[in-house]
């Protein structure tokens, strides 16, 4: 049975992406591309003629060696308390979605989270939320708690911003999740807390993607094609995330 070559494109395109973040020293990112590239490549080799199964297999050993001396590196600087990477979305940028931002630090120890957004408000701003929430249902964790602080909106919005609110509790429910809501009046800090020990600070918080240009428009949906406003990301590893 020979290789799929759709097969081993995927799997060339992902390393190659793996080696070029390696090079630019986005070390937790290309990990997780190292990996995916290892389990693309694994399937082609199963996929080969004997006469080419110890060329993938050189292949396969050599990204495995590179991809552990990574995790090696990634647990000293988190053990060291050293650990921060710095993601710059550029104006109007797109492939920056709540999966794509957040995957590398989800994982299956992660079981509660702490979001400190003062706009959780607006019904787009309340559309995010819920897809953040969606993005961590899906994801390889097991949430148990998901804790919002935000402000609280007045007049005319508050029903709304309380109603949906309380909607997207419900929700939760119905998948093992709960969703503890508190609101400040004073709250100016945006940041996002796995008690994985991650910790992500976005300079606009989860509202950092532009109003599509109409309702069929591609980026509508599809958050990986939404346009984006300039921000910064920030992310942190520190043993312990919640606050006391």
């Amino acid at each position: 049975m020979a290789a799929l070559p759709g097969l081993e494109q995927s799997a060339v395109a992902v390393l190659k992406r793996a080696v070029e973040l390696d090079g630019g020293s986005k070390f937790q990112e290309a990990l997780i591309c190292y990996q995916e590239g290892i389990d693309l490549l694994i399937q082609v080799m199963k996929g080969t003629k004997d006469i080419k199964k110890a060329h993938y297999r050189q292949k396969i050993t050599d990204y495995m060696d590179r991809a552990e001396q990574i995790k090696k590196h990634l647990e000293k600087e988190k053990e060291e308390g050293k650990y921060h990477n710095q993601i710059k979305i550029p104006e109007n940028g797109t492939g920056f979605s709540y999966e794509n931002l957040f995957k590398p630090y989800i994982n299956e120890t992660l079981t509660e989270v702490w979001v400190e957004d003062p706009y959780v408000r607006h019904v787009h701003q309340l559309y995010n939320f819920l897809r953040f929430c969606e993005m961590l249902v899906k994801g390889p964790g097991h949430v148990k708690t998901i804790h919002l602080l935000t402000s609280r909106e007045e007049d005319n919005g508050k029903e709304q911003q309380m109603s949906a609110l309380h909607e997207i509790k419900q929700s939760l429910e119905g998948y093992g999740i709960t969703l503890e809501i508190s609101f400040s009046s004073s709250i100016h800090d945006r940041e996002i807390r796995f008690n994985n020990g991650w910790m992500i600070k976005i300079g606009r918080g989860l509202d950092y993607f532009k109003k599509p240009q109409g309702r069929f428009s591609l980026g509508s949906c599809d958050y990986d094609l939404r346009l984006c406003h300039e921000t910064s990301v920030d992310i942190f590893h520190i043993k312990h995330t919640k606050k006391t």
